[in-house]
């Protein structure tokens, strides 16, 4: 689609959470209640337990409110202490009826009935929203900080470096790699184009360790020509997809990362991470993952 930032002046842009550009969603269509399982499945933890947690006294706020309106409807609760009808409705709520505070009036008895309905209603759909959060299929891939260009069987190549840190395999592993850059057409329209980079190997049967995922720079690909000071344009996204089969849960896993083109270091290679110990141990030193060094043309 056609690039709505066209023409502005080239300048730092301000990155999402995903690394990605910070987007502004105009006129969208507010179906909120609609997709409020998605909105509390997508918050951190914290912000989960949050929202539960203010939902939960605020309900029984309001319950000890109707409660105080009619004064005695609550036996065995201190006459005007709202705090007393709080912890009453905490109490029925949950289902709990220590039986020290009951409901003395029909007014009361009402309220009671509401409010136990509720309850059962609200505690099974939170429960089953934690269960839902807990059991979401993960990866956890570690993506290189950079990606480096350097010459494989005298072929520019585009690499960078991922790891399974999880203590499994995930099985089938595939990986797409995409450029996004803004062209002109001949007619001078500015568009955000999409180009699939092409990978020596885009599968691995059972991804557990390591993987440096290599896109040579043939004539053919849409990074041939790029000189450095190009790759430096805050333009260029290349997003990087990983997905696969979790061995232990058999679920469909995911991970993506968004590199920008300043992140592509020219003329560097990674640090070696593996080695090999008696007995086929194999040591893998994560503290030099993100390590690269500069390397000459003719070294390479």
């Amino acid at each position: 689609m056609a690039d709505s930032a066209a023409g502005r002046p080239t300048q730092a842009r301000r990155r999402g959470r995903n690394g990605g550009p910070v987007v502004r969603r105009i006129g969208v269509p507010h179906e909120s209640w609609r997709d409020v399982y998605h909105f509390l499945l997508t918050r951190s933890w914290g912000a989960f337990f949050g929202i539960v947690i203010a939902l939960y006294l605020a309900l029984n706020l309001i319950f000890a409110l109707l409660y105080a309106l009619q004064p005695g409807s609550v036996a065995g609760a201190r006459p005007g202490s709202v705090l007393d009808d709080f912890f009453f409705s905490v109490e029925t709520m949950a289902t709990i009826g220590y039986g020290v505070m009951h409901p003395a009036t029909l007014y009361a008895h009402w309220l009671v009935t509401f409010e136990a309905l509720l309850g059962i209603l609200f505690v099974p759909l939170a429960t089953g929203l934690i269960i839902a959060k807990f059991t979401l299929p993960t990866a956890r891939v570690l993506f290189s900080r950079n990606l480096v260009i350097n010459p494989v069987d005298g072929v520019p190549t585009l690499m960078f470096r991922i790891a399974n840190i999880r203590a499994n395999q995930i099985v089938e592993a595939h990986v797409n790699l995409t450029l996004a850059r803004t062209v002109t057409t001949r007619e001078g329209a500015r568009f955000r184009r999409l180009f699939d980079l092409t990978l020596q190997r885009h599968t691995n049967p059972q991804f557990a360790l390591s993987w440096t995922v290599m896109h040579p720079i043939g004539p053919e690909s849409p990074c041939a020509g790029l000189t450095e000071a190009a790759w430096r344009d805050d333009d260029i996204i290349i997003l990087a997809v990983v997905t696969g089969l979790d061995a232990t849960t058999s679920m469909t896993v995911h991970a993506r990362h968004v590199y920008h083109g300043a992140d592509v270091l020219s003329c560097h290679q990674f640090e070696d991470i593996l080695s090999w110990h008696e007995a086929g141990e194999v040591h893998v030193d994560y503290r030099r993952f993100h390590a690269t060094r500069a390397v000459t043309a003719a070294a390479s």
